[in-house]
């Protein structure tokens, strides 16, 4: 367990290092296609999500389903491109995380002496419950890019 714990942080702080990226910035949106489905969320938290159209250095323009509209740069607080990249890896995230959870439970609370085996048998009839919830909750899992967020400057 000693040898475990230096693992667990080494990999946790190289995770969240890896997370960090330069900050999103109003000039990320050149980077945009016409077209790509955007979500945009307002200073008042009010989200539009539509089809990409055009930027300015004042502005951003996206058509939804009330027809073309335009939002000025100081209203506009986040903007994300919706597009549904790594699911196979948040499915796999998901299963392992699932799996490990699943057998950790259910071998505390299985009986030794059942009729269906020890704890090793409940180990393994807790990963495979908790991998498939675990695989199911890591595919519907979005993961959108945010190119633009006012917090962040």
């Amino acid at each position: 367990m000693r040898k475990i714990l230096p693992l667990i942080c080494f990999l946790a702080t190289s995770c969240a290092s890896f997370a960090q990226t330069h900050p999103p910035s109003w000039e990320n949106l050149n980077s945009l296609q016409p077209g790509q489905k955007i979500q945009v969320v307002e200073i008042s938290s009010k989200k539009h999500s539509g089809l990409f159209t055009s930027v300015s250095g004042t502005a951003i323009r996206f058509t939804d389903t009330t027809g073309d509209r335009t939002l000025q740069k100081q209203d506009v607080r986040i903007v994300k491109l919706m597009r549904n990249r790594h699911r196979l890896r948040n499915t796999l995230i998901g299963a392992g995380v699932g799996a490990g959870a699943g057998a950790g439970i259910t071998a505390g609370a299985w009986e030794s002496g059942g009729f269906l085996g020890g704890r090793g048998t409940g180990a393994a009839v807790g990963a495979v419950i908790g991998g498939l919830g675990g695989a199911i909750v890591g595919a519907l899992v979005p993961s959108h890019d945010t190119i633009y967020n006012v917090n962040s400057r």
